[in-house]
C-alpha cells in the first residue's frame, strides 16, 4: 500500500470523527483546548485500535477466502463508503454531539470507528502493515477530531456532511481501485 493510499484511507476513516467533533464543538460553544485534545485522543485511540481488531479477524479467515479477497475488500470498502454517503446526504436521526460525559464520548468514538474495523478486515486480505496503517488512522483522527472540536462553532454541521460525502466517495474509489488492480492482467 503506497503512502498516498494510506493517507487517503486515514483521512477517509477520520472524516466521520471529524463530523461528530464539529457537531460537538458547535454544541459546546467555546470548547477549551483540553476538551478538544481529550476528544481527539479518545477518538484517535479507538480509531487506531479497531482496524487492528478487524485485521486480526481477517487474518484468521484469510486462508479460506484468498481466491475472492479482492471482492471482499471491494465490498467492505464500498459498503462503508456507501454508508458514509448515505449518512452525509440523508443524515442521521441521532445527535452524537449531545453529551459531554466520558461515557458519551467513548460511545461516540466506538460508533464512528466501526467502519475502521471493516476496513481492517479488508486490509488483512491485502497483506499490508496494519501497524503503520493503524497509526496513520489514529493520528489523523486525533488531529481531525481535535481540530473539529475547536472549529465546530465556525464551520457548523454543513461542512461536516460535505467532508463525509467526500470520504465516502474516496472509500468507494479505493475499493474499486483494489478490485481493478486484482482483476487486470499484469
Amino acid at each position: 500500500m503506497s503512502p498516498f493510499t494510506i493517507a487517503v484511507l486515514a483521512l477517509s476513516m477520520s472524516i466521520d470523527a471529524f463530523a461528530v467533533s464539529v457537531g460537538r464543538g458547535a454544541a459546546i460553544g467555546s470548547p477549551p483546548l483540553r476538551d478538544a485534545l481529550r476528544t481527539g485522543l479518545i477518538f484517535g485511540i479507538v480509531e487506531a485500535t479497531t482496524p487492528i481488531l478487524g485485521w486480526i479477524a481477517g487474518v484468521a479467515a484469510s486462508r479460506f477466502v484468498q481466491a475472492v479477497d479482492h471482492w471482499i475488500a471491494f465490498a467492505l470498502l464500498a459498503g462503508v463508503g456507501i454508508h458514509m454517503l448515505y449518512a452525509a446526504i440523508w443524515g442521521s436521526t441521532d445527535n452524537p454531539s449531545k453529551g459531554r460525559s466520558l461515557t458519551a464520548l467513548m460511545a461516540t468514538a466506538v460508533g464512528t470507528s466501526i467502519d475502521a474495523m471493516a476496513v481492517g478486515i479488508s486490509l488483512a486480505f491485502l497483506q499490508v502493515n496494519i501497524v503503520i496503517v493503524a497509526i496513520a488512522i489514529g493520528f489523523t483522527t486525533f488531529v481531525m477530531s481535535s481540530g473539529g472540536i475547536l472549529v465546530g462553532r465556525l464551520i457548523g454541521h454543513r461542512l461536516g456532511r460535505l467532508a463525509e460525502l467526500i470520504a465516502g466517495l474516496a472509500l468507494c474509489g479505493l475499493g474499486t481501485m483494489i478490485l481493478l488492480e486484482h482483476m487486470s492482467p499484469v
